[in-house]
């Protein structure tokens, strides 16, 4: 399958997204992996699992990059050796990354009713404007929310910060789609900028949810 979808964000920010119809041994051949790499792929236990972590590959490599620039951090980060900032996602059958010259991190989910019983666990001030009565568009607010929770959690990256305790994500509405967040962990205050938009492809059944959110940068 070829790219999925290509969003550019500004000037400095580009998502991709790649669906994964390919197999295990396709995805192979079309990517070229360091050692350390290799051995990764190969303790995977899913080829689920597997296919996603070389579409990642097959998206780096549309940005120009390859998988001896990808590399990660003690807590499991990516980074570039450059200006570029990336964030890596993956959920069933679709992969996508965000790089930006900006702090910024992405998420995508399926959107399912099963979030409803574990919505206690991370939702806490939200609920005072989500309306259980309407299920669809609870469904899918919830899913923003841990999506923009999971994205925040990826920029900062630090071991104790709780999504229902220590991120908050301000009102939004499904028509803009758009809205802030904010962390709060010892005594530092983060703010975001968060975007979302819905996933459908024609291959697959349900619909997906994409976030992404950028760290407020602090202008002296």
């Amino acid at each position: 399958m070829p790219l999925f979808q290509t969003i550019q964000f500004n000037e400095t920010t580009k998502i991709l997204i790649w669906e994964i119809t390919e197999s295990f041994e396709e995805l192979l051949s079309k990517v070229v992996l360091k050692e350390k790499t290799k051995l990764r792929l190969n303790g995977m236990k899913s080829q689920m699992h597997q296919r996603a972590f070389l579409s990642v590959r097959m998206l780096i490599q549309e940005m120009g990059f390859t998988d001896k620039d990808l590399h990660y951090d003690e807590f499991g980060k990516p980074y570039f050796d450059c200006h570029n900032y990336i964030s890596i996602t993956h959920s069933y059958h679709f992969a996508a990354i965000i790089i930006s010259h900006e702090t910024v991190g992405i998420d995508m989910e399926l959107q399912r009713e099963k979030i409803l019983r574990i919505a206690d666990k991370f939702v806490d001030t939200e609920f005072e404007y989500l309306n259980p009565n309407f299920l669809e568009e609870y469904v899918k607010k919830l899913t923003v929310i841990w999506g923009a929770k999971e994205a925040i959690f990826k920029i900062r990256n630090e071991k104790g910060i709780s999504f229902k305790d220590h991120i908050r994500i301000g009102d939004f509405s499904l028509d803009n789609p758009q809205t802030h967040a904010s962390l709060y962990f010892n005594d530092l205050i983060k703010d975001f900028d968060v975007h979302y938009e819905e996933i459908k492809s024609d291959n697959f059944e349900g619909k997906f949810t994409l976030v992404y959110a950028f760290e407020k940068q602090l202008i002296n």
